[in-house]
């Protein structure tokens, strides 16, 4: 169990929380949600004690342990695989560096003997001796092949260092467990075999997560981040989503009705307040309306931005073909890509995320294939958000110059406001491109296709940096978008929603090519259940 007493943070005059008292038991997981700068990671670190509140204190009790997810992926680059997975169990580790140490000595004494005889008992109460199979049972359970746990972690590819770490917050099976986006890099089948672990998982887990799936899956409470506080509520997120909006609704029509009552009676002392055999009645009225108090609704920190795709013409019948692509690069290969598209395809690209990029990169125009043929149909008008954003975004230019440059309106007010309703209110128009967070370089990306009118989306892991609101708009303009879509995306609920296709390029460099749902594919191909 770890508590939380009277804690508030607050970095300049900006308030995040204040005076907050929660209490996270074993046995359950909590989703910590909130919008984009509400204050989820900085309330991680306030646990791990990594940063200091403003007020209040964390409470862990002394036979407990806490452990942090490690986001730093260069931070062990000196170890090898499963050294950098039993770092986890910190106790451990350094009871074996010491053990090979002693062992190491080429005049070891008897004082040698006795400390190596007591760090050996020390071990074995520790299960020391299961340490590397325990590593690996983690790593394999993740995704991480054998031949590679003997590999030093600076030969590892990012998605893979993530897999590590991720086992290595894991390992020492702490009390209390903190993940912060633990599903990012992940394949769908590591993050199935992370679903059963934290659902099996007797202790404590709080996790950060823009994974809608993930939480429901996962989550027995919703910690929520906003009003200025942290509020735990019973259930996963859906059920938390849905109590709260009943909660908004209940309370804006308790309202209406007042409002109403107020009104009435306004304009009945208004009426009467002048007239003799009506005046006792109105004073009546105004001691009745004086008793009337609005409930103190709190504008809430989060915000839906509006996003429609509208297509400037209809695709046509010929949209995409795809015939025998190739392509080698630095970094990867794809061989012999093949498939057609027609009107009303949303397909879904799984597979390794440089190969999938490259296929789109392909298919922009952007990089040419070694060998195969691609063509567009005469009337398809696409439009592109990459993975990779930056080289977007390298000028000084505002964000109102740098939209305008991807639309012929030439309407200043027009583009303001339609960057407002993209979330850029009062002088963000005018801020730099290049000084912009991951979130707003996204609603910017988005703010320029819906500005094109395309009629084919190409999106590459388009909800990475978005908020859980940004998502639930994303995908609802997706599921309403009438042209057609090539997808990359991790996060099953979008997926699951928006997918009609999925292409799935196998690592034996097989491809599956199947018109169903995501849900149906990993169940019949993978037997991963919802």
């Amino acid at each position: 169990m770890i508590e939380v007493r009277d804690i508030s943070v607050q970095f300049g005059s900006q308030v995040l929380y204040e005076h907050v008292n929660l209490k996270f038991t074993d046995g359950n997981c909590y989703g910590l949600i909130g919008a984009n700068g509400a204050g989820k990671s900085t309330f991680l670190k306030v646990l791990s004690k990594e940063l200091e509140p403003n007020t209040g204190q964390v409470i862990i009790p002394e036979n407990e342990t806490l452990y942090m997810l490690n986001q730093d992926q260069f931070a062990y680059d000196n170890y090898t695989v499963l050294n950098a997975v039993m770092v986890g169990n910190e106790e451990l580790f350094k009871i074996m560096e010491a053990k090979n140490e002693l062992y190491a000595k080429a005049d070891f004494s008897e004082e040698d003997g006795i400390l190596a005889g007591e760090l050996e008992a020390r071990f074995a109460e520790m299960d020391g001796w299961n340490a590397e199979t325990d590593a690996a049972v983690l790593l394999d359970g993740l995704g991480v092949p054998v031949d590679l746990h003997y590999s030093m972690m600076s030969e590892l590819s990012g998605g893979d260092k993530v897999k590590v770490l991720l086992a290595q917050s894991l390992f020492g099976k702490p009390n209390t467990l903190l993940l912060d986006e633990p599903t990012n890099n992940l394949d769908v089948k590591a993050i199935a075999w992370l679903e059963e672990f934290i659902i099996n998982y007797k202790n404590t887990v709080i996790v950060v997560s823009h994974d809608r799936h993930f939480l429901n899956k996962v989550c027995t409470h919703i910690a929520d981040v906003d009003f200025g506080d942290i509020k735990i509520f019973a259930g996963n997120y859906d059920f938390w989503y849905e109590t709260s909006q009943l909660i908004s609704r209940q309370m804006k029509d308790q309202n209406k009705k007042k409002e109403d009552k107020i009104k009435e009676l306004e304009e009945f002392i208004a009426r009467f307040s002048a007239n003799a055999s009506k005046s006792k009645q109105a004073t009546s009225r105004k001691k009745t309306l004086d008793k009337i108090e609005l409930d103190d609704l709190k504008p809430s920190k989060r915000k839906y931005p509006f996003i429609e795709f509208k297509s400037d013409r209809e695709s046509g019948k010929s949209i995409l073909f795809v015939d025998g692509i190739s392509k080698k690069t630095d970094d990867t290969e794809i061989n012999n890509v093949s498939f057609t598209m027609i009107q009303g395809d949303k397909i879904l690209l799984m597979g390794d995320p440089l190969k999938t990029s490259l296929i789109l990169d392909i298919i922009n125009g952007e990089v040419e294939p070694d060998s195969g043929t691609l063509s567009l149909g005469q009337t398809v008008k696409k439009s592109y958000i990459p993975r990779d954003n930056r080289k977007y975004f390298e000028g000084n230019d505002s964000i109102i110059s740098w939209l305008s440059d991807y639309t012929d309106i030439d309407d200043q007010a027009y583009i303001r406001g339609f960057l407002g309703r993209m979330l850029f209110s009062g002088e963000e128009p005018l801020k730099a491109v290049n000084v912009l967070s991951g979130g707003e370089k996204a609603r910017c990306m988005m703010s320029k296709t819906m500005l094109e009118g395309p009629n084919l989306l190409l999106l590459d892991d388009p909800t990475n940096h978005l908020d859980l609101e940004s998502i639930q708009s994303l995908n609802n303009s997706l599921k309403d978008f009438a042209g057609e879509i090539v997808l990359v995306c991790s996060d099953r609920q979008f997926v699951d929603s928006v997918a009609n296709r999925i292409i799935d390029l196998k690592a034996d460099g097989t491809i599956v090519d199947r018109r169903t749902t995501y849900n149906d594919y990993l169940a019949s191909e993978y037997g991963i259940e919802e």
